[in-house]
C-alpha cells in the first residue's frame, strides 16, 4: 500500500512539474527559418490553457492564429493558415529556448526560437 501512494505521489509530482515548466512557454518567440534560400522573420506569441496551446504567428498576411494546438509534456504542436495555406508546426520548450519544426510546400524547416524581452 505505502508503495502505490509513493508512486502515486511520484507521478503526479513529475506531472506538476512538466506543467509548471510548460507555463514558461507563455510569450512572444522569436527566430528564423530558411526556405528555399529565403530567410523569414518568425515571430510567435504563446499562450498557454492547460494542454491548449493558443496565440498568433506573425505572417506576411499579419498576425493570425494558432489552430489546434495541443501540449504533451515539453511538446507542443499547432497549424497556421497564410496565403492560402495551412503551415502545421510541431515543437519542443527547452526552458530558455524552443525548437519549431514546420512543413511548408513538402519541405520540414527547422528553427531555434528565443524568448522577446520585453522593453519597459
Amino acid at each position: 500500500m505505502k508503495r502505490k501512494l509513493f508512486t502515486t505521489a511520484l507521478l503526479l509530482s513529475c506531472f506538476m512539474v512538466c506543467l509548471a515548466a510548460i507555463a514558461d512557454l507563455n510569450g512572444k518567440w522569436s527566430g528564423k527559418a530558411d526556405i528555399g534560400g529565403t530567410e523569414y522573420p518568425l515571430l510567435y506569441n504563446f499562450k498557454i490553457d492547460g494542454d491548449k496551446l493558443t496565440g498568433t504567428a506573425l505572417t506576411p498576411d499579419g498576425d493570425v492564429p494558432l489552430n489546434n494546438g495541443k501540449i504533451t509534456g515539453a511538446d507542443f504542436s499547432f497549424t497556421i493558415s497564410t496565403s492560402g495555406m495551412d503551415i502545421p508546426h510541431t515543437g519542443k520548450f527547452y526552458g530558455d529556448s524552443t525548437t519549431v519544426d514546420l512543413e511548408v510546400s513538402g519541405s520540414k524547416v527547422h528553427s531555434v526560437l528565443k524568448r522577446v524581452e520585453d522593453k519597459k
